[in-house]
């Protein structure tokens, strides 16, 4: 296919990304015909994967108010993904315009479009970065002119765990994060779950390796509980993505005890 105008140089164009899936399952336009073929064929598989990832959002969107309702002034999203209508940025600067937002994602097209929106913007800026090596992102340059990490910092994992293997460890990656972040920090992590729809988890994950490639790695209750060992989790603990602290029906996009995704926020004491 022609290079669309927005991608970026050396940009694959043949080959579907998660972030770029993700996009075009919120409905955006930054996602290649490769990207939305294989977000069709998982559609086929599950018909409410869409309202799977309107809620993710509406989790992202949530957690961040509660933190900087929590007095968090900094967030450091990774895995950020193709920037859609409710930014983090967007949401903490409802509250407060002083906040400061680190996206890191492993995706060019992603950063490319989150540097894009963000030009001229001294409080918020992109990096790529890799999730799997998080000492050596926590110690970027780029990153640390934006977080200090000797401060609270609220970080979010979400819908980017469910990609790393068992073999890429991903309780060591957010054990990581946790001991490198600040006393009154937080993580925010959501994550794809076969607990409540086993057999439709198991149909995303062979469709995922088979039409795009894509590794989706979903866990246990137990398993997603794990990731915040170390932390104390807060009120209402991991529970449905809907329903960690929904602001009004709006944010009820799945139906109750169907949901293929768990989330969470746990604070580092």
């Amino acid at each position: 296919m022609d290079r669309p105008s927005w991608a970026p140089e050396g940009v694959d164009v043949d080959m579907p990304s998660p972030a770029r899936m993700y996009d075009a399952l919120l409905g955006g336009s930054h996602n290649f015909a490769v990207d939305r073929r294989a977000v069709e064929m998982a559609v086929a598989k599950v018909p409410d994967l869409p309202k799977v990832a309107w809620s993710n959002r509406a989790f992202l969107r949530r957690s961040v108010r509660f933190m900087v309702a929590a007095g968090i002034r900094q967030f450091l999203d990774i895995g950020s993904g193709i920037p859609t209508s409710g930014n983090v940025h967007e949401v903490a600067w409802e509250a407060d315009p002083q906040c400061r937002v680190q996206y890191v994602d492993l995706d060019s097209v992603a950063v490319a479009h989150s540097r894009a929106i963000l030009a001229g913007q001294e409080r918020a800026a992109a990096i790529e970065g890799d999730l799997r090596a998080p000492k050596e992102l926590l110690a970027d340059p780029r990153l640390r002119k934006m977080i200090d990490l000797s401060q609270p910092v609220g970080v979010l994992l979400v819908a980017v765990l469910h990609l790393l293997s068992d073999g890429e460890n991903p309780r060591g990656v957010v054990a990581a994060i946790r001991d490198a972040i600040a006393p009154g920090s937080y993580i925010a992590i959501s994550h794809l779950t076969s607990a409540q729809r086993p057999e439709d988890a198991m149909r995303l994950g062979e469709q995922a390796k088979a039409g795009s490639g894509v590794g989706i790695y979903f866990r246990s209750r137990e398993d997603i509980t794990a990731l915040f060992d170390g932390l104390t989790v807060v009120a209402p603990g991991v529970v449905e993505l809907a329903l960690w602290r929904p602001e009004s029906a709006e944010d009820i996009y799945e139906e109750p005890g169907r949901s293929l995704g768990l989330a969470g926020v746990g604070r580092r004491d």
